[in-house]
């Protein structure tokens, strides 16, 4: 009988004492990792009356593996949304830590005399602190729900993506042996067009599919696709010269924004646990006691400079963004501690060959250093904060008491700049993405392939230009109601604001025109010319703009479907709420005001300020869903629907040019209005109701404009629900698709129309 392979024979060595030596660490509540790092310790060379593992080539491959899913549980716990939504504190307070921290690493390496790789991947190291340990300590202490553990855990989130993006940075400088200004830019043009990949094939695809699939998916099928995402993804990103942790926290934060991703988290939980213990078990194989004897000043020395750094360079970021002294002091106190990433980084330059052998057990002595001082920081944080509140001048403690005292992450700029500003740079940025990553896809591999057919080229162009359109359709489109807010506050906004939509008409052009010139190298005014014609024409056929609404329509809905699953449910009918969304304010009309004697048609409020008049009330006389010449008259109250922030600049704009007066301060949602029409008549009231489209209303897979919905039921088309997704005011092109929930919105007599048609 053969024996057993020394793989499964080290496995059993290192899971055994990695089980008790973590359980003697949850025994004296200490973090977990210290257990697998005191496991590896023990069964590694130095430990000689102990088993010792064999294969350490073997184990060295699963704790790659652990790295990937370590990273892949991370990109799990990551989204878009959850990025947006952490503010400016826990931002400022990453970028405050990452940049000191890192400068400091490279200082002190110098300082040590090691050579400048060594110091930048010490700096890093240091850059970063641990999640696990700092989230175990928080937890331990029961602080968790306390104030300043949220800016913490925010803060854990950006610098663990400024983490990956790090590593990338690093890998570049290590392969290229210096700080050549091209090579960097040539990697981040290269991460840009992975990340493309990753927002259109992710988002777009993979969540339909999961949608698709989702009555024949078991937890196991569950749990076996989303390894082979993630492994697959870690291979992309391989062959693209990346490292494959990157690729595996794509594929995690692909996954975090499905409705899936709870119990995907909770199906991987145990691989990224089993392999992630054999990744620390092999950091602390990697520990040698006589290296740790040599260097015990510059670990004694790291680890000072990694704690006063980490209080100093977090402290300042969380006072920078208008956090009180007791907040800044107990969350920069929470995280003093480095992890996981530290080891990551360390793993990373260890395989490139670019660090020395002494860094990584340097790391990990400081790393287990601060991991026991973490619960010693936290009892010390408050009185800290009261010392060092006491020992500030008195002067300086009352003017920064009243920078900090809206502790609120509105303190630092207006709030419609701050939803404007979110806004914008968000669109901006994903659909500039998205349409360069086609484009580069488009050159590079495209091209190529139909460079042999008849006119290989102009075909590429056309592919490249209807793939791109719908995205650069929306850089040039984009509205926000903060925006009028902030034009209509005064001069001083509006030369921004101007300067930030030429920013974004100019990326559309350069986006527009890139495809020509690469393809063509014309001159920059026939490409213009020819951009400019081909987008007319694109855009002047129905078809075309249809299947752009639809792709717009279902990437939303795929980007947004974890938000609006939690939003509404699992309710087969969708989310039933865009009659709350939508706000009623009334008005009256004076015989001053400018908009008397004036038709719907001329004031064309549904253009310049996206509203629709749903009811002008004359004396008893109740006018419905008004038609488009319908004039206004002396004391007509005129009820208007629209977005909340929209009628609050149409009342703005109203007081000003005395177009009409405010009826009273109050906005309600549609909803209420409808429900508190008791003391009018029937005939009077409006009705609001939505409609499931399917095969036999016969509007099915036509535009709303061919479809004369509109006119069949005599009603005004609030929206549609597609996968939960609300679609305010569609296109007259927009499609509709089965499945579609309707919104419509007129009187008694519709209602009548959707009985007998059998729509309700």
């Amino acid at each position: 009988m053969h024996g057993l392979p020394s793989l499964i024979t080290d496995l059993a060595l290192i899971l055994l004492l990695a089980g008790f030596t973590t359980l003697l660490c949850k025994k004296f509540k200490q973090p977990l990792v210290l257990g697998y790092i005191l496991a590896g310790f023990l069964c590694g060379p130095v430990v000689s009356f102990l088993p010792t593992v064999a294969d350490h080539e073997n184990i060295t491959l699963w704790s790659e593996i652990g790295v990937i899913f370590l990273l892949f549980a991370v990109g799990l716990e990551f989204s878009i949304h959850k990025l947006v939504s952490v503010g400016m504190a826990a931002i400022l307070s990453a970028l405050f830590e990452v940049s000191g921290m890192m400068l400091l690493g490279v200082l002190l390496g110098q300082a040590f005399g090691w050579s400048m790789m060594d110091s930048i991947f010490l700096g890093g190291m240091l850059g970063v602190s641990s999640t696990m340990i700092a989230i175990k300590a928080l937890e331990d202490y029961g602080m968790k729900q306390q104030k300043f553990a949220g800016y913490a855990i925010g803060t854990l989130i950006i610098e663990d993506i400024v983490a990956i993006f790090l590593m990338v940075i690093l890998s570049t400088l290590a392969v290229s042996q210096g700080f050549s200004g091209f090579d960097l830019l040539a990697t981040i043009a290269q991460l840009l067009f992975y990340l493309s990949i990753w927002l259109i094939l992710g988002i777009y695809l993979l969540p339909t599919f999961l949608n698709k699939v989702k009555d024949l998916l078991n937890d196991e099928m569950l749990l076996v696709l989303s390894l082979g995402v993630c492994l697959g993804m870690a291979w992309i990103a391989d062959l693209l010269g990346f490292s494959s942790a990157l690729g595996a926290f794509m594929a995690g934060s692909i996954l975090a924004g499905t409705v899936h991703a709870h119990k995907i988290e909770h199906l991987v939980t145990p691989c990224k646990d089993l392999f992630g213990a054999v990744f620390f078990v092999s950091v602390g194989l990697m520990v040698e006691p006589a290296t740790l004897a040599e260097y015990w000043l510059p670990i004694l020395l790291i680890t000072v400079v990694t704690v006063v750094g980490k209080i100093v360079t977090l402290s300042l970021g969380m006072m920078a963004a208008g956090k009180d002294i007791q907040t800044s002091v107990s969350s920069a106190f929470c995280l003093t501690q480095i992890g996981e990433f530290s080891f990551i980084i360390a793993t990373l330059g260890t395989t490139l060959g670019v660090t020395g052998d002494f860094l990584y057990p340097i790391i990990v002595a400081v790393s287990v250093i601060t991991a026991f001082g973490t619960p010693l920081m936290l009892n010390y944080a408050e009185p800290c904060a009261r010392w060092l509140s006491g020992i500030m001048p008195k002067n300086l403690l009352r003017k920064w008491e009243k920078y900090a005292k809206n502790d609120d992450d509105n303190a630092l700029l207006d709030k419609d700049w701050r939803a404007f500003g979110s806004s914008y740079l968000g669109t901006t940025l994903l659909y500039s993405v998205i349409s360069l990553g086609l484009i580069i896809l488009g050159i590079s591999w495209l091209a190529p392939l139909l460079d042999g057919l008849p006119f290989g080229k102009v075909l590429t162009c056309v592919l490249v230009y209807i793939c791109i359109l719908p995205f650069i359709r929306q850089l040039l489109i984009y509205r926000n109601p903060y925006m009028t807010s902030l034009w209509l506050k005064g001069l001083k906004n509006r030369v921004p604001l101007i300067v930030l939509m030429v920013m974004r008409v100019l990326i559309a052009m350069f986006l527009t025109l890139t495809p020509l010139y690469w393809l063509f190298r014309l001159h920059p005014v026939l490409i213009m010319v020819f951009g400019a014609l081909l987008t007319g024409l694109l855009f002047r056929f129905n078809k075309f703009t249809s299947m752009y609404l639809k792709i717009e329509a279902r990437f939303l809905a795929n980007f947004n479907e974890r938000q609006l699953s939690e939003q509404h449910g699992d309710k087969a009918d969708f989310g039933h709420n865009l009659n709350e969304t939508r706000m009623v304010r009334q008005f009256i009309c004076t015989d001053t005001c400018s908009a008397n004697g004036a038709a719907l048609v001329d004031l064309d409020w549904g253009r310049l300020y996206h509203l629709k008049v749903i009811k002008i009330k004359r004396g008893r006389h109740h006018i419905n869903i008004p038609e488009r010449n319908e004039k206004l008259h002396t004391d007509d109250i005129v009820l208007l629907l629209g977005d909340a922030k929209d009628l609050e600049n149409f009342a703005y704009i109203a007081k000003r040019n005395n177009l009409l007066r405010p009826a009273d301060e109050s906005v309600m949602s549609l909803k209420d209005y409808i429900e508190h029409q008791n003391n009018e008549s029937g005939e009077d009231q409006l009705y609001c109701c939505a409609v499931l489209l399917d095969d036999s209303t016969g509007y099915v897979g036509k535009t709303i404009r061919d479809s004369s919905l509109k006119q069949d039921l005599s009603c005004f088309l609030l929206g549609v629900e597609r996968h939960k997704l609300p679609i305010i005011d569609p296109s007259p092109n927009f499609l509709l698709e089965k499945g579609d929930l309707v919104w419509v919105l007129g009187p008694q007599h519709m209602g009548k129309l959707l009985v007998n048609k059998g729509l309700v």
